[in-house]
């Protein structure tokens, strides 16, 4: 059984943790399965930035960043190396540990999720 959990730069949103069990599944996925708030205009197709998250742990579980989601990180606000976007982060393995930090979500324009 793998494990998700949600940290928000928004400190009034309590973290939020999950078990959650396959693979090929995004992160973003998982924030629509657990109705966590992430915005992403896009649709999940790596064509923006509103999907930005901070990968805190398990980065070695989770498909390798591309050259297309670079750039659209450099479009986010505030990127850290440990940025990336949560429609292009796919779960490899099964029982694994992940940690995130979602972004506040008012400075996103755009629709809400």
């Amino acid at each position: 059984m793998s494990k998700i959990k949600f940290n928000f730069e928004d400190k009034s949103i309590p973290a939020a943790e999950f078990e959650f069990e396959g693979t090929d599944i995004s992160i973003l996925e998982l924030t629509e399965k657990f109705d966590v708030h992430l915005n992403h205009n896009c649709g999940g197709v790596c064509a923006c930035s509103t999907c930005h998250i901070y990968l805190l742990k398990g980065d070695q579980d989770i498909e390798e960043i591309s050259d297309k989601e670079e750039n659209f990180i450099d479009r986010a606000i505030n990127p850290r190396l440990e940025s990336r976007l949560a429609c292009q982060c796919i779960v490899l393995n099964e029982d694994i540990k992940l940690e995130v930090e979602i972004p506040d979500q008012r400075r996103i324009i755009g629709h809400e999720h």
